[in-house]
């Protein structure tokens, strides 16, 4: 009986945490967002010997939104990667991986997507055309966002978005083709992450 009464207990606490989420784009609130640092998880991954996929992860990271609700191709989005928080689960191997035969961060230590024009909207993706400056090189990329839904978090009071993202870029293009094909050209990201209304 106590196990039932905590349990039911714990279940309306996890639900009085919960607000109302809203999911359509027009119904979130318009603005500046920055990205919440606790919740973010930035991976990359590249084939490995056509086999396997290599995956890692980036624990440093920092991007801003400005959402507009009436118009949501007319967003923007700016976001940096610190490529010395490199994350690979061996730190020794991380050090070789940050070097400039590899990512080179001691001479660019930042990797950024920056929005250009317009994006392409499709419920609640957005397609961000822009640019990826990378090792001191900028090449068009595109950014595709799925925007999951927005609430406010009854812990702290802030209005926050969900947030996932996708991009995908030849490292040969800019400057890093060491090792292709046994290790593959195209690196893939993967953005998981919350954003707080500012």
């Amino acid at each position: 009986m106590a196990l039932l009464l905590c349990g039911a207990l714990l279940t309306a606490c996890g639900q009085l945490l919960s607000g109302h989420v809203y999911t359509e784009l027009p119904t979130l609130k318009p603005g500046n967002y920055r990205l919440d640092p606790h919740h973010t998880t930035v991976l990359f991954k590249v084939e490995h010997l056509g086999i396997s996929s290599f995956v890692g992860r980036f624990n440093q990271s920092q991007a801003t939104l400005n959402f507009v609700d009436s118009d949501p191709a007319a967003s923007t989005i700016v976001a940096d990667v610190e490529i010395n928080s490199l994350d690979v689960n061996r730190p020794d191997f991380a050090q070789t991986l940050v070097s400039c035969d590899w990512l080179c961060s001691e001479e660019h230590p930042v990797a950024r997507f920056q929005s250009r024009g317009r994006a392409n909207v499709d419920g609640s993706l957005l397609i961000f055309a822009g640019d990826l400056t990378f090792r001191g090189v900028t090449n068009p990329a595109t950014l595709a966002v799925t925007i999951n839904g927005a609430t406010t978090n009854r812990l702290t009071g802030d209005y926050t978005l969900g947030f996932e993202a996708k991009l995908e870029f030849l490292r040969s293009r800019f400057g890093m083709d060491k090792f292709i094909p046994a290790v593959g050209d195209n690196v893939q990201i993967e953005v998981f992450a919350e954003f707080i209304r500012q």
